[in-house]
């Protein structure tokens, strides 16, 4: 019986978030905003860009809380910082910009990548696409 199962390849694991990882992330992407007095709203979703925790700061625009969670769920489907989309539009390459439940194609929406895995994403809107941007990337690096 044993020889039957001998050649199985063993299933793959990946890490997922926990709530303790999404506290640390929006602890920490909130005091970056903070910090440069940016109002901003973010967004944490999964790897399949399931909203998992949403904040909207003081101040930050009503229309912040649609484009950071779009942000966070393009970089997590397409497993690549949403800035790619937006250089590939400026680049000439306008068909993505019917893709699909693609809707955050600009700078600000950041992956988050744990052992070659695609585990989520961050989305930040709210000021400049750069800035938005180094919040996700410190949220993410948060989480050590």
């Amino acid at each position: 019986m044993r020889a039957r199962f001998a050649n199985i390849i063993p299933m793959k694991n990946k890490p997922t978030l926990e709530l303790s990882d999404l506290q640390r992330m929006a602890a920490a992407a909130q005091a970056e905003a903070l910090k440069n007095q940016w109002a901003v709203s973010f967004a944490i979703v999964d790897d399949g860009g399931h909203l998992l925790w949403f904040q909207r700061l003081d101040g930050a625009a009503p229309s912040t809380s649609y484009m950071a969670p779009a942000k966070a769920n393009t970089a997590a489907l397409g497993r690549r910082e949403s800035r790619i989309y937006e250089e590939m539009i400026n680049g000439g390459r306008y068909a993505f910009l019917s893709a699909p439940n693609q809707q955050g194609l600009l700078e600000g929406g950041v992956p988050i990548i744990k052992d070659g895995q695609v585990i989520g994403a961050v989305g930040v809107s709210g000021v400049k696409s750069q800035d938005d941007a180094q919040i996700a990337r410190a949220a993410i690096a948060a989480l050590g």
